[in-house]
């Protein structure tokens, strides 16, 4: 089965980290994207940078930045071929987002 992971990084700011985290959550990262069955993403510039498309009728609208406040914001993805969902819960586990105040949605991909 084929899952996408959708990474939500949460308010945690980067520069709180010490030097010694940071290298940790980059190593953790890196192991992650080496998975075996893992196909990783591209991470995302912060939402504040974002455009969000909307289209009423004929008129097309943009709004700078997400549309709502949000506490947790998507930040990257990568894809995943694994044997069943426990295994993608495990890999998701262990995406430091999951441990730094955001979050990791895991979502099947249709006819995978």
């Amino acid at each position: 089965m084929k899952y996408m992971l959708l990474i939500h990084h949460g308010p945690l700011e980067w520069d709180a980290l010490s030097e010694d985290e940071q290298k940790q959550v980059g190593a953790d990262y890196q192991a992650v994207s080496t998975t075996p069955g893992v196909t990783p993403g591209a991470w995302m510039e912060p939402p504040e940078l974002a455009t969000t498309v909307r289209v009423d009728g004929d008129n097309t609208l943009t709004t700078d930045g997400p549309f709502v406040a949000v506490k947790e914001a998507l930040g990257g993805y990568l894809f995943y071929e694994a044997d069943d969902l426990d295994a993608a819960i495990a890999l998701a586990a262990r995406i430091p987002a999951a441990r730094l105040g955001g979050a990791v949605e895991v979502r099947p991909l249709k006819g995978t």
